[in-house]
Protein backbone atom coordinates (compact mmCIF):
# COMPACT_ATOMS: atom_id res chain seq x y z
CA UNK A 1 0.00 0.00 0.00
CA UNK A 2 2.38 2.68 0.79
CA UNK A 3 4.73 2.20 -2.72
CA UNK A 4 1.09 3.50 -4.28
CA UNK A 5 1.98 6.73 -1.70
CA UNK A 6 5.55 7.29 -2.49
CA UNK A 7 8.74 4.89 -4.26
CA UNK A 8 10.13 2.19 -2.51
CA UNK A 9 12.64 -0.68 -3.46
CA UNK A 10 11.58 -4.07 -4.37
CA UNK A 11 11.95 -6.22 -1.07
CA UNK A 12 12.62 -10.18 -2.12
CA UNK A 13 11.15 -12.65 0.21
CA UNK A 14 13.92 -14.50 0.90
CA UNK A 15 16.21 -11.92 2.72
CA UNK A 16 18.96 -13.93 3.57
CA UNK A 17 19.28 -14.13 -0.26
CA UNK A 18 20.49 -10.46 -0.48
CA UNK A 19 22.40 -10.36 3.09
CA UNK A 20 26.50 -10.64 3.00
CA UNK A 21 28.75 -10.97 5.68
CA UNK A 22 31.85 -10.71 6.02
CA UNK A 23 33.68 -13.98 6.02
CA UNK A 24 36.33 -14.29 8.87
CA UNK A 25 35.66 -10.93 10.80
CA UNK A 26 33.23 -10.96 12.74
CA UNK A 27 33.96 -12.02 16.19
CA UNK A 28 31.95 -14.22 18.67
CA UNK A 29 30.26 -11.96 20.76
CA UNK A 30 30.52 -13.97 24.07
CA UNK A 31 34.57 -13.24 23.33
CA UNK A 32 33.93 -9.84 24.06
CA UNK A 33 31.78 -10.78 27.42
CA UNK A 34 28.70 -9.26 24.54
CA UNK A 35 25.11 -11.16 24.99
CA UNK A 36 24.70 -12.78 21.49
CA UNK A 37 20.84 -12.30 21.13
CA UNK A 38 21.29 -8.87 21.60
CA UNK A 39 23.94 -9.03 18.89
CA UNK A 40 21.76 -10.60 16.99
CA UNK A 41 18.44 -8.42 17.65
CA UNK A 42 20.83 -5.39 16.20
CA UNK A 43 20.76 -7.34 13.05
CA UNK A 44 17.42 -8.11 12.94
CA UNK A 45 16.24 -4.57 13.25
CA UNK A 46 18.60 -4.14 10.30
CA UNK A 47 16.68 -6.28 8.49
CA UNK A 48 13.41 -4.70 9.08
CA UNK A 49 14.66 -1.55 8.26
CA UNK A 50 15.67 -3.14 4.55
CA UNK A 51 12.22 -5.07 4.77
CA UNK A 52 10.30 -1.80 4.91
CA UNK A 53 11.72 -0.73 1.27
CA UNK A 54 13.15 2.44 1.84
CA UNK A 55 16.71 1.79 1.34
CA UNK A 56 17.97 -0.30 -1.44
CA UNK A 57 20.86 -1.18 0.07
CA UNK A 58 22.44 -0.69 3.75
CA UNK A 59 25.78 -2.01 4.92
CA UNK A 60 26.42 -2.26 8.66
CA UNK A 61 29.64 -1.86 10.88
CA UNK A 62 30.34 -2.54 14.24
CA UNK A 63 33.26 -2.06 16.57
CA UNK A 64 33.70 -2.90 20.12
CA UNK A 65 36.67 -2.29 21.94
CA UNK A 66 38.25 -2.46 17.99
CA UNK A 67 36.87 -5.92 17.61
CA UNK A 68 34.79 -6.19 14.79
CA UNK A 69 31.17 -7.28 15.72
CA UNK A 70 28.69 -6.95 13.07
CA UNK A 71 30.38 -5.88 9.82
CA UNK A 72 27.05 -7.10 6.95
CA UNK A 73 25.04 -5.49 3.92
CA UNK A 74 21.59 -6.62 2.50
CA UNK A 75 20.31 -5.27 -0.76
CA UNK A 76 21.31 -4.28 -4.11
CA UNK A 77 24.16 -1.70 -5.02
CA UNK A 78 22.68 -1.40 -8.28
CA UNK A 79 19.43 -1.85 -10.32
CA UNK A 80 16.61 -2.08 -7.32
CA UNK A 81 15.80 1.58 -7.16
CA UNK A 82 12.17 2.38 -7.38
CA UNK A 83 12.75 3.94 -11.03
CA UNK A 84 14.50 0.60 -12.29
CA UNK A 85 12.29 -1.56 -13.78
CA UNK A 86 11.65 -4.92 -11.91
CA UNK A 87 14.32 -6.44 -14.97
CA UNK A 88 17.08 -3.84 -14.44
CA UNK A 89 20.24 -6.18 -14.16
CA UNK A 90 21.33 -6.09 -10.00
CA UNK A 91 24.51 -5.93 -8.02
CA UNK A 92 24.27 -7.26 -4.58
CA UNK A 93 25.65 -5.36 -2.00
CA UNK A 94 28.51 -6.42 0.07
CA UNK A 95 30.69 -5.10 3.27
CA UNK A 96 32.67 -4.23 0.52
CA UNK A 97 30.81 -2.13 -1.37
CA UNK A 98 31.79 1.62 -1.12
CA UNK A 99 28.77 4.20 -0.06
CA UNK A 100 28.61 8.04 -0.52
CA UNK A 101 28.70 9.11 3.33
CA UNK A 102 27.38 12.97 1.92
CA UNK A 103 27.44 15.13 5.09
CA UNK A 104 29.00 12.49 7.28
CA UNK A 105 32.35 13.89 5.74
CA UNK A 106 32.17 16.49 7.39
CA UNK A 107 34.03 14.90 10.58
CA UNK A 108 37.28 14.09 8.13
CA UNK A 109 37.48 17.80 7.04
CA UNK A 110 37.21 18.90 10.37
CA UNK A 111 40.09 16.39 11.38
CA UNK A 112 42.01 17.66 8.69
CA UNK A 113 42.10 21.13 9.83
CA UNK A 114 42.61 20.20 13.53
CA UNK A 115 45.83 18.11 12.09
CA UNK A 116 47.21 21.56 10.33
CA UNK A 117 46.36 23.38 13.92
CA UNK A 118 48.43 20.31 15.81
CA UNK A 119 51.45 21.19 13.43
CA UNK A 120 50.72 24.52 14.01
CA UNK A 121 50.33 25.54 10.06
CA UNK A 122 47.16 27.61 11.42
CA UNK A 123 45.20 28.40 14.07
CA UNK A 124 41.48 27.43 14.55
CA UNK A 125 40.81 31.47 15.74
CA UNK A 126 42.62 32.83 12.88
CA UNK A 127 40.54 34.18 10.22
CA UNK A 128 39.47 32.54 6.93
CA UNK A 129 40.83 35.99 5.35
CA UNK A 130 44.10 35.04 6.81
CA UNK A 131 44.60 32.31 3.99
CA UNK A 132 42.26 33.43 1.34
CA UNK A 133 42.26 37.17 1.34
CA UNK A 134 39.25 38.00 -0.93
CA UNK A 135 37.18 35.94 1.27
CA UNK A 136 36.92 39.40 3.33
CA UNK A 137 34.42 41.09 0.88
CA UNK A 138 30.94 41.59 2.07
CA UNK A 139 32.06 42.07 5.97
CA UNK A 140 33.34 38.70 6.19
CA UNK A 141 36.73 39.35 7.37
CA UNK A 142 35.97 37.99 10.93
CA UNK A 143 34.82 35.15 10.32
CA UNK A 144 37.18 32.64 12.07
CA UNK A 145 38.03 28.59 10.85
CA UNK A 146 36.26 28.11 14.44
CA UNK A 147 33.44 29.59 13.16
CA UNK A 148 32.98 27.88 10.45
CA UNK A 149 33.83 24.30 12.31
CA UNK A 150 31.25 25.32 14.74
CA UNK A 151 28.45 26.58 11.93
CA UNK A 152 28.65 30.00 13.18
CA UNK A 153 30.33 31.61 10.38
CA UNK A 154 26.60 33.23 9.25
CA UNK A 155 27.25 31.97 5.46
CA UNK A 156 24.99 28.70 5.69
CA UNK A 157 22.93 28.96 2.03
CA UNK A 158 25.27 27.98 -0.78
CA UNK A 159 24.61 30.45 -4.02
CA UNK A 160 22.97 27.75 -6.49
CA UNK A 161 25.69 28.11 -8.93
CA UNK A 162 27.59 26.42 -6.57
CA UNK A 163 25.53 22.66 -6.72
CA UNK A 164 26.47 22.89 -10.74
CA UNK A 165 28.05 19.87 -11.49
CA UNK A 166 29.66 21.48 -14.15
CA UNK A 167 31.90 23.20 -11.89
CA UNK A 168 32.72 20.54 -9.11
CA UNK A 169 36.04 19.57 -11.12
CA UNK A 170 36.85 23.63 -10.60
CA UNK A 171 36.53 24.12 -6.87
CA UNK A 172 38.54 27.58 -7.66
CA UNK A 173 35.15 29.12 -9.12
CA UNK A 174 33.46 27.97 -6.38
CA UNK A 175 35.82 29.34 -3.56
CA UNK A 176 35.09 32.88 -5.78
CA UNK A 177 31.18 32.59 -5.76
CA UNK A 178 31.38 31.83 -1.88
CA UNK A 179 33.70 34.50 -1.91
CA UNK A 180 31.33 37.05 -3.03
CA UNK A 181 28.33 35.52 -0.49
CA UNK A 182 27.31 37.81 2.05
CA UNK A 183 26.80 37.22 5.22
CA UNK A 184 23.25 36.61 6.86
CA UNK A 185 24.50 37.71 10.30
CA UNK A 186 27.23 38.60 12.13
CA UNK A 187 29.65 35.38 12.55
CA UNK A 188 29.52 34.14 15.94
CA UNK A 189 26.02 35.33 16.67
CA UNK A 190 23.64 32.10 15.59
CA UNK A 191 23.73 28.56 15.08
CA UNK A 192 22.95 27.43 11.80
CA UNK A 193 24.18 24.15 9.97
CA UNK A 194 26.16 24.84 6.87
CA UNK A 195 25.61 21.84 5.00
CA UNK A 196 27.46 23.03 1.88
CA UNK A 197 29.43 26.21 1.70
CA UNK A 198 32.10 25.61 4.51
CA UNK A 199 33.72 22.37 3.60
CA UNK A 200 35.03 24.57 -0.25
CA UNK A 201 36.20 27.25 2.23
CA UNK A 202 38.20 24.88 4.26
CA UNK A 203 39.21 22.73 1.63
CA UNK A 204 40.81 25.91 0.04
CA UNK A 205 42.37 26.64 3.37
CA UNK A 206 43.90 23.22 3.10
CA UNK A 207 45.43 23.84 -0.33
CA UNK A 208 46.94 27.47 0.92
CA UNK A 209 48.30 26.17 4.11
CA UNK A 210 50.31 22.50 1.73
CA UNK A 211 50.51 23.36 -1.07
CA UNK A 212 48.76 20.18 -1.76
CA UNK A 213 45.06 19.16 -2.61
CA UNK A 214 42.69 18.16 0.59
CA UNK A 215 42.30 14.76 -0.98
CA UNK A 216 46.46 14.54 -1.64
CA UNK A 217 46.84 15.93 2.11
CA UNK A 218 44.21 13.11 3.71
CA UNK A 219 45.84 10.39 2.18
CA UNK A 220 49.29 10.88 2.66
CA UNK A 221 48.99 12.23 6.20
CA UNK A 222 45.73 10.09 7.49
CA UNK A 223 44.90 7.24 5.41
CA UNK A 224 47.81 5.80 3.82
CA UNK A 225 49.50 5.50 7.21
CA UNK A 226 46.57 3.24 8.45
CA UNK A 227 46.26 1.16 5.34
CA UNK A 228 42.78 2.71 4.49
CA UNK A 229 41.63 1.42 0.97
CA UNK A 230 38.57 4.38 0.39
CA UNK A 231 37.46 6.82 3.18
CA UNK A 232 38.85 9.94 0.63
CA UNK A 233 36.97 12.95 -1.04
CA UNK A 234 35.36 11.00 -4.01
CA UNK A 235 36.78 8.10 -6.27
CA UNK A 236 39.01 7.42 -8.73
CA UNK A 237 37.21 7.66 -12.70
CA UNK A 238 37.37 3.77 -12.82
CA UNK A 239 36.21 3.09 -9.31
CA UNK A 240 32.32 5.32 -10.13
CA UNK A 241 30.76 2.13 -10.70
CA UNK A 242 31.67 0.13 -7.65
CA UNK A 243 29.79 3.03 -5.92
CA UNK A 244 26.06 2.05 -4.04
CA UNK A 245 23.66 3.90 -6.02
CA UNK A 246 21.61 6.42 -4.13
CA UNK A 247 17.58 6.23 -4.63
CA UNK A 248 14.82 8.89 -3.35
CA UNK A 249 12.14 7.37 -1.40
CA UNK A 250 9.68 8.62 0.91
CA UNK A 251 7.30 11.59 0.28
CA UNK A 252 7.92 14.55 -1.38
CA UNK A 253 8.63 17.78 1.18
CA UNK A 254 6.07 20.26 0.89
CA UNK A 255 6.34 23.84 2.41
CA UNK A 256 8.12 24.79 4.67
CA UNK A 257 9.68 21.74 5.31
CA UNK A 258 11.04 21.90 1.00
CA UNK A 259 11.81 25.33 1.23
CA UNK A 260 14.40 24.58 4.73
CA UNK A 261 16.33 21.78 2.93
CA UNK A 262 16.57 23.69 -0.75
CA UNK A 263 17.81 26.94 0.95
CA UNK A 264 20.32 24.54 3.09
CA UNK A 265 21.06 22.30 0.37
CA UNK A 266 21.01 24.93 -3.03
CA UNK A 267 19.00 22.41 -4.74
CA UNK A 268 15.53 20.19 -4.70
CA UNK A 269 15.62 17.11 -2.63
CA UNK A 270 15.45 14.96 -5.70
CA UNK A 271 18.20 16.96 -7.45
CA UNK A 272 20.36 16.59 -4.66
CA UNK A 273 20.19 12.91 -4.80
CA UNK A 274 20.93 13.14 -8.70
CA UNK A 275 23.66 14.78 -8.00
CA UNK A 276 24.98 12.29 -5.98
CA UNK A 277 25.23 9.89 -8.31
CA UNK A 278 26.72 11.77 -11.07
CA UNK A 279 29.93 10.94 -12.07
CA UNK A 280 31.40 14.61 -11.92
CA UNK A 281 30.32 14.70 -8.19
CA UNK A 282 31.92 11.38 -7.57
CA UNK A 283 35.18 12.12 -9.25
CA UNK A 284 35.57 15.51 -7.56
CA UNK A 285 36.73 17.23 -4.10
CA UNK A 286 33.77 18.07 -2.47
CA UNK A 287 34.91 18.51 1.41
CA UNK A 288 31.22 18.64 2.64
CA UNK A 289 29.69 15.64 1.35
CA UNK A 290 31.80 13.64 -0.97
CA UNK A 291 33.87 11.15 1.33
CA UNK A 292 33.26 7.55 0.24
CA UNK A 293 34.19 4.89 2.01
CA UNK A 294 32.83 1.41 2.99
CA UNK A 295 30.60 0.80 6.53
CA UNK A 296 34.25 -1.26 7.92
CA UNK A 297 36.67 1.57 7.09
CA UNK A 298 33.75 4.37 8.14
CA UNK A 299 33.39 2.39 11.45
CA UNK A 300 37.34 2.23 11.37
CA UNK A 301 38.06 6.51 11.48
CA UNK A 302 35.90 6.64 14.10
CA UNK A 303 37.61 4.05 16.07
CA UNK A 304 40.74 5.43 15.62
CA UNK A 305 39.29 8.99 17.68
CA UNK A 306 37.68 6.91 20.41
CA UNK A 307 41.26 5.92 20.81
CA UNK A 308 42.68 9.41 21.01
CA UNK A 309 44.16 9.38 17.76
CA UNK A 310 46.75 6.14 17.57
CA UNK A 311 45.59 2.87 16.31
CA UNK A 312 48.27 -0.12 15.65
CA UNK A 313 50.94 1.46 16.75
CA UNK A 314 50.35 4.36 14.28
CA UNK A 315 49.17 7.78 15.96
CA UNK A 316 47.57 9.93 13.48
CA UNK A 317 46.25 12.83 16.14
CA UNK A 318 47.37 13.74 19.02
CA UNK A 319 44.93 13.04 22.13
CA UNK A 320 44.09 16.68 22.86
CA UNK A 321 43.70 16.94 19.02
CA UNK A 322 40.68 14.77 19.43
CA UNK A 323 39.53 15.80 22.81
CA UNK A 324 39.25 19.97 21.09
CA UNK A 325 37.74 18.89 18.24
CA UNK A 326 35.01 16.57 19.68
CA UNK A 327 34.23 19.18 22.46
CA UNK A 328 31.10 20.36 23.41
CA UNK A 329 30.33 23.87 21.64
CA UNK A 330 26.29 24.58 21.48
CA UNK A 331 24.18 22.74 24.33
CA UNK A 332 20.58 21.54 21.97
CA UNK A 333 20.99 25.31 20.81
CA UNK A 334 18.21 25.90 18.03
CA UNK A 335 19.56 25.73 14.67
CA UNK A 336 18.54 28.58 12.35
CA UNK A 337 18.74 25.90 9.09
CA UNK A 338 17.17 22.59 10.57
CA UNK A 339 15.01 24.27 12.83
CA UNK A 340 15.88 21.39 16.00
CA UNK A 341 18.07 21.59 18.72
CA UNK A 342 21.51 19.95 18.42
CA UNK A 343 24.68 19.70 20.22
CA UNK A 344 27.97 20.35 18.23
CA UNK A 345 31.28 20.49 18.94
CA UNK A 346 34.05 21.75 16.18
CA UNK A 347 32.98 19.07 13.32
CA UNK A 348 30.52 16.87 14.65
CA UNK A 349 27.10 16.40 15.90
CA UNK A 350 27.14 15.08 19.59
CA UNK A 351 24.85 12.21 21.12
CA UNK A 352 22.38 13.04 24.19
CA UNK A 353 20.68 11.20 26.92
CA UNK A 354 17.53 11.68 25.06
CA UNK A 355 17.56 13.50 21.97
CA UNK A 356 20.25 11.88 20.36
CA UNK A 357 21.21 10.44 16.83
CA UNK A 358 22.74 7.63 17.90
CA UNK A 359 20.48 5.92 20.22
CA UNK A 360 19.09 6.80 24.06
CA UNK A 361 21.98 7.69 26.31
CA UNK A 362 24.59 8.39 24.43
CA UNK A 363 25.77 12.15 25.94
CA UNK A 364 29.36 11.28 25.30
CA UNK A 365 28.89 9.91 21.29
CA UNK A 366 30.41 11.70 18.62
CA UNK A 367 30.21 11.98 14.75
CA UNK A 368 27.54 13.33 12.04
CA UNK A 369 24.91 11.96 9.74
CA UNK A 370 24.49 12.08 6.23
CA UNK A 371 21.62 12.53 3.85
CA UNK A 372 19.62 11.14 5.03
CA UNK A 373 19.74 8.06 6.54
CA UNK A 374 24.18 7.23 6.63
CA UNK A 375 24.79 7.72 10.30
CA UNK A 376 28.82 7.37 11.94
CA UNK A 377 29.65 7.66 15.25
CA UNK A 378 31.73 6.88 18.35
CA UNK A 379 30.92 6.19 21.70
CA UNK A 380 33.18 6.35 24.30
CA UNK A 381 31.08 5.03 26.93
CA UNK A 382 30.15 1.56 24.96
CA UNK A 383 33.67 1.45 23.35
CA UNK A 384 31.88 1.10 20.10
CA UNK A 385 32.41 2.61 17.12
CA UNK A 386 30.18 2.25 14.23
CA UNK A 387 28.90 3.23 10.71
CA UNK A 388 25.66 2.57 9.39
CA UNK A 389 25.58 3.32 5.44
CA UNK A 390 21.91 3.63 3.48
CA UNK A 391 21.01 4.25 -0.14
CA UNK A 392 17.66 5.22 0.12
CA UNK A 393 17.51 8.96 0.35
CA UNK A 394 13.54 9.48 2.11
CA UNK A 395 12.89 12.54 4.22
CA UNK A 396 9.20 12.37 5.29
CA UNK A 397 8.28 8.69 5.93
CA UNK A 398 6.78 6.82 9.03
CA UNK A 399 9.69 3.86 8.71
CA UNK A 400 11.94 6.54 9.87
CA UNK A 401 11.13 4.35 13.57
CA UNK A 402 13.26 1.23 11.96
CA UNK A 403 16.55 3.54 12.00
CA UNK A 404 15.72 4.65 15.60
CA UNK A 405 15.05 1.16 16.49
CA UNK A 406 18.63 -0.29 15.27
CA UNK A 407 20.57 2.67 17.36
CA UNK A 408 18.80 1.54 20.40
CA UNK A 409 18.95 -2.11 19.94
CA UNK A 410 23.06 -1.32 19.49
CA UNK A 411 22.97 0.76 22.59
CA UNK A 412 21.20 -1.82 24.53
CA UNK A 413 23.64 -4.58 22.99
CA UNK A 414 26.80 -2.89 23.88
CA UNK A 415 26.22 -1.29 27.41
CA UNK A 416 27.55 1.35 28.70
CA UNK A 417 31.13 0.95 30.69
CA UNK A 418 32.31 3.95 31.20
CA UNK A 419 36.27 2.77 30.03
CA UNK A 420 37.63 3.75 26.98
CA UNK A 421 38.97 0.35 26.73
CA UNK A 422 40.62 -1.61 23.97
CA UNK A 423 40.48 -5.02 22.57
Amino acid sequence: MLSYLYPLSRVPRVLDEVTTIRPRTEIEPRRLGLDPAAVDSVWEAVRNLYASGTHPAIALCVRHRGAVVLDRAIGYARGNSPDDPPDAPKTLVTPDTPFCLLSASKPVTAMVIHLLDERNLLRLDDPVAEYIPEFARHGKETISLRHILAHRAGVPNPPEETMDPDLLEQPEKIVALLCDQKPLWRPGTRLAYHAVTTGFLLGEVVRRVTGQDIRTFLRENVLAPLGFRWMNYGVAREDIGQVAVNAFTGTLPVPPISTIFQRALGLPIKRIVELSNDPRFLRSVFPSANVVSTANEASLFFELLRRDGEMNGVRIFERRTVQRATAEQSYLEPDFTLVLPFRYSLGFMLGADWFSLYGPFTARAFGHIGFTNVICWADPDRDVSAALLTSGKPLIYPQIYYIFEVLRRIGNAFPRTGRNGDC
